[in-house]
């Protein structure tokens, strides 16, 4: 990636990765086949700067029950492969996969084999930035993201060519739209190794262009960009507000699409709802394919949990799965962090897996997530996404889109936190229960027929349920 801090030189990459694999080769035998599996397999080296390793954990929960179970074999094996002075530094990663260099459970279990080498030789000059473990392979098909998979597809076998350029993915938090998007990136790589691929971030994006602004190397920065092949930028909602950011992303779009090269975009909503966007790139965002990623059905998200389970070496009945996928609806990234906890408390318990510890663990879960939320939070982000003064949903006024934001904000203070009636009527400008209970109910009646009322609660269930985490 151009002038950026966080690049590594294809030596520096093999040295961590290295290093890490001998850790994992004098950890394995110390704990069993599934622990290894689960704690450790999905840890990803980052960098190696003199004696101190700094590796990326996908959650806090995951810190927490290394730091508490593992620490001292973990401690003791750096110092025997590093020496005594050697360090380990995590990085949580609580939000999308950040765009650094990855290492991932496949290409782990694949440095562990006696005759592969631990890292392949890069096909490109620069870091892709792509996580090689997404891939279409274990991208699970849906009703809810058939379109955009198709798409993707056919992209990955004529990127370009086809008349899905820009291709605009766009969905709630945690749907899957980074796996598929960098998949298309890891497969256009395969089938044309000498095609220039690049994945960033819009927030790393806007970062580099302000350091070339300082550095005066804003033309090295826009060439850069302007000379790649494909381009997929991840949420790129993220560029609202920035104008010189907006007016050069312009001028990249214009040449890369002028030239048939390829751009993938994600965000949160479609282009014609992001509001504050220059309205030539809304536009030129709608050249090609917009396609939506919905939160997956009951089928889906047990086949995900299925997959997952496989990848961490557990055995699973079908009847847990089901009673996980039932409870966890919206998120596919909480029903993976469900499974990991499961298990987490399997291990603590010494208990085999069986539908009271499931049970157990979606009640916990379900307990965390109503202790962090609060009426504040959800008033703030269903003012932000409806695009309404907070001030205004307090008020006595009758309009009714200020009315709709108000019985919505109510609805879901009733249904994610353990406020009472009272109080939900209190934060609303002193409303009594019999208000909220109409709104609730209002809300409840409309959302059985409406279909775009029920996304819309999706979309802010997610984003609430993750800005209190």
């Amino acid at each position: 990636m151009f002038n950026s801090s966080a690049s590594f030189k294809t030596a520096e990459l093999k040295d961590h990765v290295s290093i890490w694999n001998e850790c994992l080769k004098a950890i394995k035998p110390n704990v069993t086949q599934m622990t290894f599996n689960t704690w450790f397999l999905p840890i990803i080296p980052l960098e190696l700067t003199d004696s101190l390793l700094k590796v990326q954990l996908p959650s806090q929960f995951f810190w927490e029950w290394i730091d508490e179970h593992y620490n001292t074999l973990i401690t003791k094996t750096i110092h025997e492969i590093l020496g005594g002075e050697a360090k380990l530094a995590y990085v949580i990663n609580e939000e999308e996969e950040p765009a650094e260099t990855k290492y991932s459970l496949d290409n782990a279990k694949h440095a562990l084999s006696a005759d592969s080498p631990l890292v392949e030789e890069k096909k490109q000059e620069f870091e892709s930035y792509l996580n090689p473990r997404y891939s279409f392979d274990n991208f699970i098909k849906g009703e809810g993201n058939q379109l955009a998979r198709a798409a993707a597809s056919a992209i990955s076998d004529n990127p370009g060519g086809t008349s899905f350029n820009p291709l605009f993915v766009y969905g709630g938090v945690g749907l899957g739209k980074t796996h598929l998007i960098q998949a298309i990136g890891n497969k256009i790589l395969n089938n044309f190794p000498d095609k220039k691929v690049i994945y960033l971030s819009t927030d790393i994006f806007t970062v580099e262009f302000v350091e070339a602004i300082q550095s005066n190397k804003v033309n090295e920065f826009s060439n850069f960009y302007r000379n790649m092949d494909v381009l997929i930028i991840d949420d790129i909602q993220f560029l609202i507000g920035k104008e010189k950011t907006q007016d050069l992303f312009f001028h990249i779009f214009n040449t890369l699409h002028q030239s048939q090269k390829q751009i993938i975009l994600s965000s949160d909503k479609p282009p014609k709802d992001l509001k504050g966007l220059d309205d030539r790139l809304i536009s030129r965002f709608q050249w090609g394919l917009t396609a939506d990623i919905q939160p997956p059905d009951l089928e889906t998200r047990i086949a995900i949990l299925k997959r997952k389970a496989e990848d961490y070496g557990m055995t699973i009945s079908g009847e847990i799965l089901e009673y996980i996928a039932s409870s966890i609806t919206s998120n596919i990234r909480e029903l993976e962090g469900c499974l990991i906890k499961l298990l987490a408390n399997a291990s603590l318990s010494s208990k085999e897996i069986n539908l009271d510890l499931a049970k157990k663990t979606v009640k916990e879960i379900a307990t965390d997530r109503k202790i962090n939320i609060t009426i504040e939070n959800i008033t703030k982000t269903v003012c932000s996404f409806l695009n309404i003064d907070e001030n205004k949903i307090r008020d006595k006024t009758r309009k009714k889109e200020i009315v709709l934001a108000r019985q919505i904000a109510m609805y879901l203070s009733k249904d994610l936190t353990k406020s009472s009636l009272k109080t939900i009527g209190l934060h609303f400008g002193g409303r009594d229960h019999s208000t909220v209970i109409h709104a609730c109910t209002t809300i409840e009646e409309f959302q059985q027929t409406d279909k775009s009322l029920r996304e819309l609660l999706s979309s802010l269930k997610t984003k609430i349920e993750l800005s209190s985490t």
